[in-house]
């Protein structure tokens, strides 16, 4: 019987970054019926025994150039492949806007509903010179993949795959989408994020980070600190300075532009930018509260993986971490992220109540029991089988039966 030939588009694959971790968490469970073959920059996490990797150059330049160049490649590269070696895949699968002929996309954010939010801080007036260029970059970046949305997001013979109930609502409003869509929630790893690990690393961990006994520890893990909601976060600590507060902010981003707002708000040495940690659960360890108010993040990770952690969440409605919480059960929600007001309300209430934060860890990391990457797969094993059929591959039918069971 012949296997099923499967496409997985992604500039890079790892586990250190959340969309990324999900694609390579799903692939990995795939059923042996597939045949797997990677387009990307860069593969990483990955048995690769199983799977073949179709290497696509990186160029050096602006983020906007090589996402040029990547988007144009991987359709070079798959045409090759279909013309010249007769490799044709039954599926191909991507996470966002990496290509034009993907019979599934995973939307992990509508850029369109995030560059409504930010358009007012990337204008050029009121920024400093030196900003400029980073502005420009940014705003031609959105626009382009706001352009991609609309052509890939629109085709309705695009099976969309959504992280949060909350995308469904923005594709209606920006793409005309009102058909239903599944839903895959978040997966994590219980044996790496967990109460027992934290508490037991705690300690060692602080001490490294040079922490004191008497500060309490507010965490930010994640790239392009604009979309968590860093500087509503920041503009709140500057309402709390009576309490002893530090924010350690982990990940991939510039922080120049975050440290000038520092500077102005008089809150140096409150803030630590950290780099990025393949073990990221060393973070949570040091941490008392997890504070991510996103501005537009359908299923940020970190979240969900300091539930698991034992820490009290306080994140946005706009989170999609928000739609496995109840506020006041397992997690505090604020429902606008730039309410600085509101967020600073929010983290002196779980401050100042050792219990309602005791309350809220326990309670939390039940919750995310529910939330594992074999439940994941079984969700996307059964997604792929029902693309097989819709597309009618007659000869495919038996082999898709099989995957369903």
């Amino acid at each position: 019987m012949p296997k099923i030939h499967v496409a997985i588009v992604s500039p890079f694959i790892d586990k250190r970054h959340g969309t990324e971790r999900r694609i390579a968490e799903w692939v990995s469970r795939l059923p042996s019926e597939y045949d797997i073959h990677i387009y990307s920059q860069r593969v990483e996490d990955l048995d690769l025994t199983r799977m073949r990797w179709h290497r696509i150059p990186t160029i050096p330049g602006p983020h906007l150039i090589n996402f040029l160049w990547w988007f144009a490649a991987n359709h070079l590269w798959r045409w090759w492949d279909a013309r010249f070696r007769g490799l044709r895949h039954d599926i191909v699968y991507t996470a966002g806007t990496n290509c034009l002929n993907a019979d599934l996309v995973s939307v992990h954010i509508i850029f369109a509903e995030f560059f409504r939010q930010v358009e007012p801080e990337l204008k050029l007036a009121g920024n400093p010179v030196r900003f400029w260029p980073r502005l420009i970059h940014r705003r031609l970046y959105y626009w382009l993949i706001i352009f991609l949305e609309r052509h890939i997001y629109s085709n309705r013979n695009t099976r969309l795959i959504l992280i949060a109930r909350k995308t469904a609502a923005d594709l209606k409003t920006f793409y005309g989408r009102d058909d239903a869509l599944p839903i895959v929630y978040i997966g994590l790893d219980h044996q790496t994020f967990n109460s027992a690990s934290r508490l037991r690393n705690r300690a060692q961990v602080r001490q490294q980070l040079k922490l004191g006994g008497d500060q309490f520890v507010l965490l930010l893990v994640g790239n392009d600190w604009k979309k968590k909601g860093l500087v509503p976060l920041i503009e709140s600590l500057a309402q709390m300075r009576d309490l002893p507060l530090v924010l350690l902010v982990a990940g991939k981003d510039d922080a120049t532009p975050y440290e000038a707002r520092i500077r102005e708000l008089r809150l140096e040495g409150k803030v630590v930018f950290l780099p990025s940690r393949a073990d990221v659960q060393w973070y949570y360890a040091a941490a008392d509260v997890y504070v991510g108010p996103s501005l537009e993040d359908t299923f940020a990770q970190p979240p969900a993986e300091a539930m698991a952690c034992g820490l009290p969440v306080i994140t946005s409605a706009t989170n999609g971490t928000a739609e496995i919480m109840t506020d006041g059960v397992d997690g505090l929600i604020i429902q606008d992220p730039t309410d600085v007001a509101g967020l600073a309300s929010r983290i002196r209430q779980v401050y100042e109540d050792p219990a309602l934060r005791q309350r809220l860890a326990e309670q939390a990391s039940v919750t995310s029991q529910a939330y594992t990457w074999d439940r994941n797969g079984e969700q996307i094993r059964a997604i792929f089988a029902e693309t097989l059929s819709r597309k009618g591959q007659g000869d495919l039918r038996p082999l898709v039966e099989s995957c369903e069971k």
